[in-house]
């Protein structure tokens, strides 16, 4: 009889928790430069969810490609992410990228990059790859597919 109250205990517990879809995708927005030095331009994006579960989870990047101008140049870095349960949240993205990646331009080459850069022309950058929901062995791969324009000024 004790092992039927405690199997019917754990049984409760496991199925008492709502865990009926992975955390829903709302958007990647807010693309914006952190930071300018004179080997690398820093930026920043969020990537927001809501997660109607009350188990948490983590969710973690992989291999997100930052494609700036139609030319992939970098790759997004983020921590392993805790996600709160029964909550909105936001998964902060960070994006290093090389200097002479953006003033290298294929058509004009670094002095028509710096002209782009001088003149205050936009610059379209891409984040395109997965965000990956981890939660007590279930997995759900998130499809990141965004496109902004940003302004360099240095």
């Amino acid at each position: 009889m004790k092992k039927l109250v405690i199997f019917f205990g754990i049984f409760l517990f496991f199925f008492s928790c709502s865990f009926k879809k992975a955390p829903v995708f709302l958007k990647v927005d807010d693309i914006k430069i952190i930071n300018i030095t004179s080997d690398t331009i820093r930026l920043g994006a969020n990537a927001y969810f809501n997660n109607p579960n009350d188990v948490g989870g983590k969710m973690y990047t992989d291999q997100i490609k930052v494609i700036i101008n139609d030319a992939a140049i970098a790759q997004v870095s983020s921590d392993v992410f805790k996600i709160p349960s029964r909550k909105d949240f936001t998964i902060p993205l960070k994006i290093a990228i090389p200097s002479k990646q953006i003033f290298e331009n294929k058509k004009n080459g670094i002095l028509g990059g710096l002209l782009n850069v001088l003149t205050n022309k936009p610059v379209k950058v891409q984040l395109k790859g997965n965000l990956n929901y981890v939660v007590l062995g279930f997995k759900k791969e998130f499809i990141i597919d965004t496109i902004e324009e940003i302004i360099i000024k240095f």
